[in-house]
């Protein structure tokens, strides 16, 4: 198996990095209401100056170390190795897909595309992210394994779908041909299906399994997962994306462009948070506190992503660069301009890490090393 670790080195903020967090502007803070999973939340908001000045403080020292170690005011040790942690969970997680990839009873051409995308090297953040949240309210990884699998099977299924020609039409996928380019487009979209169907039997075949598994969290972890797949998350995400690509007063509003990445990118990354916080028993408190975390994670992705999109090249993507820009779509460089994109990602750092206070500082540390990650990713 190839070493997941060998994703990672590129995310470390080195001084040859071009793309930086380098600024934080505060406009007049706003209130910020708890989010609820059925509610679609704007989180264009300034952070409170103590976080942001942790944030800033840690961007402008990025640059001076090649690793991911930060010395933080919050208690985390400095000598914290995100990459470890992630190559560590992205290879157990890896394996437990593999295994339910094995020996589908279907055609070989579908169980090859259905592999071909769920295992095709991408960084495994979201169901690291599953283990790391059931692990900050005290669980143990083992019990976030199946949910993990399953958000990343979601992903993998809305990939091949988002790739597919009646969609963004992109030929090529973490350095690869997309599923429909190498296997045909009947064969992703039916990859597509099937792998979204084998998340949901994943999740409820290994929980009832696992020992000590409790049903009532399986059960909220299927929901939070469907809830993010469907009319509440990734599809509607995905039809007002492909709405904002002729509708002018859609593609040239911030609101607009917030809500489709909400759906679109966030509630996703949201869902495999949750899910994991719920498996590991965590409280309401401290679940709501881990999906505002989330999905401000969520939202840094998307404006990075935004950022790297025309700023790096195909290559270096492993995916069709400026593709958004070629197509006229909203986004957020489009909209506020790189330097304010990157401010606002900033600020989005800021407030996801303003979360994890009063957490275990040990607990915490993976999630925040984990956006910083995130913000600071080259591809």
């Amino acid at each position: 198996m190839e070493k997941l670790a060998s994703c990672l080195p590129h995310h470390g903020a080195t001084s040859s990095q071009s793309f930086k967090l380098s600024t934080l502007h505060r406009p007049t803070p706003t209130p910020t209401p708890g989010p609820r999973s059925s509610r679609p939340v704007s989180t264009v908001r300034c952070a409170p100056s103590s976080h942001a000045g942790i944030a800033a403080a840690a961007i402008a020292t990025a640059g001076d170390t090649e690793t991911h170690r930060y010395d933080d005011v919050n208690g985390i040790s400095s000598s914290f190795d995100l990459e470890r942690y992630m190559s560590r969970n992205a290879e157990t997680v890896h394996a437990a897909l593999d295994a339910a990839l094995t020996g589908l009873e279907c055609p070989a051409l579908l169980a090859d595309s259905m592999r071909y995308s769920a295992l095709g090297g991408g960084k495994l953040v979201r169901p690291v992210l599953s283990i790391a949240c059931c692990e900050l309210v005290g669980g143990r990884a083992a019990a976030a394994l199946p949910v993990a699998c399953a958000a990343e099977l979601v992903h993998a299924a809305s990939l091949v779908h988002d790739d597919m020609p009646c969609m963004d039409d992109d030929a090529l996928r973490r350095g690869k041909p997309s599923c429909h380019a190498a296997f045909g487009e009947h064969a992703a979209l039916l990859a597509g299906d099937a792998l979204l169907a084998l998340a949901f039997e994943h999740v409820a075949r290994e929980s009832s399994c696992h020992v000590g598994a409790h049903a009532d969290r399986a059960i909220r972890a299927v929901a939070e997962l469907a809830a993010a797949a469907g009319a509440g998350g990734v599809a509607a995400g995905q039809v007002a994306d492909k709405a904002s690509e002729c509708d002018v007063t859609v593609s040239l509003r911030l609101a607009g462009l917030e809500y489709i990445h909400v759906h679109k990118t966030a509630r996703l990354v949201e869902a495999a948070a949750v899910c994991g916080a719920v498996v590991g028993g965590g409280g309401p408190g401290e679940v709501e506190r881990v999906r505002r975390y989330a999905r401000r994670v969520g939202l840094l992705f998307q404006v990075v992503d935004d950022v790297l999109d025309v700023t790096r090249t195909s290559e270096q993507l492993g995916k069709t660069a400026g593709k958004d820009v070629a197509a006229g779509k909203a986004t957020y460089p489009r909209l506020m301009g790189i330097d304010k994109a990157r401010a606002y990602a900033g600020e989005l750092l800021a407030l996801a890490e303003a979360e994890l206070d009063g957490f275990d500082a040990q607990r915490a540390a993976p999630l925040r090393h984990l956006a910083r990650f995130v913000a600071y990713r080259e591809h």
